[in-house]
């Protein structure tokens, strides 16, 4: 048995004396998760802003308008 097992066995029963099995919370690493995922969001959709803010594109024109020049006759 490693060193780390034995203080495990030996400090495990300690932790079940206290232990509220009605009262769980995450605890610090529960919010260290959840703020890293929050700045991970933020970060990504400031980049999708970015990204889509460059986005260049031709709108199609206006079916009225094209319907004439189709037909042959030249546009005013």
């Amino acid at each position: 048995m490693s060193a780390t097992q034995a203080a495990i066995t030996q400090f495990l029963p300690l932790a079940a004396d206290t232990f509220d099995k009605n009262k769980v919370t995450p605890g610090l690493l529960g919010f260290v998760v959840f703020a890293v995922l929050a700045v991970g969001v933020w970060g990504l959709m400031k980049s999708m802003n970015r990204h889509m803010g460059r986005v260049d594109f031709e709108e199609a024109p206006e079916p009225a308008a094209a319907a004439p020049a189709a037909k042959g006759t030249p546009a005013p």
